[in-house]
């Protein structure tokens, strides 16, 4: 999967990104609950090599804007391999620059598959039109006020058809949670999530 548009449920617009490995990056901040703003390649860092004096540039893919302020500069490599003598250069100076203005640099590893899946999947419910589907929101919560495996509490909120994708829509904003790093699955143990107290405040940010 090479380029395309990523639609952002934290800024309710699209994103462009150039690489699998850029828009699984943008699926993981996107579900994050403290991100209220994404963009991509918002800057570019112009310098002179001190030892060839020649002018360099170099556009950092992905930036998130932080609700405490704070804010994420950061390059989305394919692999864990370890960066090339140019990506390196530029990535201390970014580190460098950011620092000055209070902002971070990262290059961001890429996830496991099976997480990378996971949040893949969760992802094709972040539109908001999933919070509620069928009047089941209440319901789904109330069946996992206790952790029990994932079917059996869908079948427990109502029709499972239909309470799946608000379950699944919930996963991702955190308001109930799962083990992400094995396969989900309809034995999957989901229990209430960290975001089940502000829940509501980012699901008016969806709205």
């Amino acid at each position: 999967r090479g380029p395309g548009w990523w639609w952002s449920a934290t800024t309710g617009r699209h994103v462009l990104h150039g690489s699998q490995a850029m828009c699984t990056q943008l699926m993981v901040l996107d579900r994050d609950p403290h991100v209220v703003g994404l963009s991509a390649r918002p800057v570019r860092l112009i310098r002179r090599d001190p030892d060839s004096g020649r002018v360099l540039t170099w556009v950092p893919q992905l930036f998130a804007r932080y609700a405490d302020g704070g804010a994420l500069l950061a390059d989305c490599p394919a692999t864990t391999a370890p960066a090339g003598m140019r990506a390196e250069r530029a990535a201390a100076v970014l580190e460098a620059a950011c620092a000055a203005v209070g902002f971070t640099y990262r290059r961001l590893a890429p996830p496991e598959k099976v997480v990378a899946a996971n949040v893949r999947w969760l992802a094709g419910y972040r539109h908001p039109r999933h919070r509620d589907a069928g009047g089941l929101e209440e319901a789904v919560l109330e069946a996992f006020a206790a952790e029990r495996p994932l079917m059996a509490g869908a079948a427990a909120a109502g029709e499972a058809l239909t309470a799946l994708p608000v379950l699944y829509h919930t996963l991702r904003n955190g308001r109930l949670a799962a083990d992400l790093t094995r396969p989900l699955g309809e034995r999957t143990l989901v229990s209430p999530g960290p975001a089940t107290g502000d829940g509501n405040r980012r699901e008016q940010q969806e709205s």
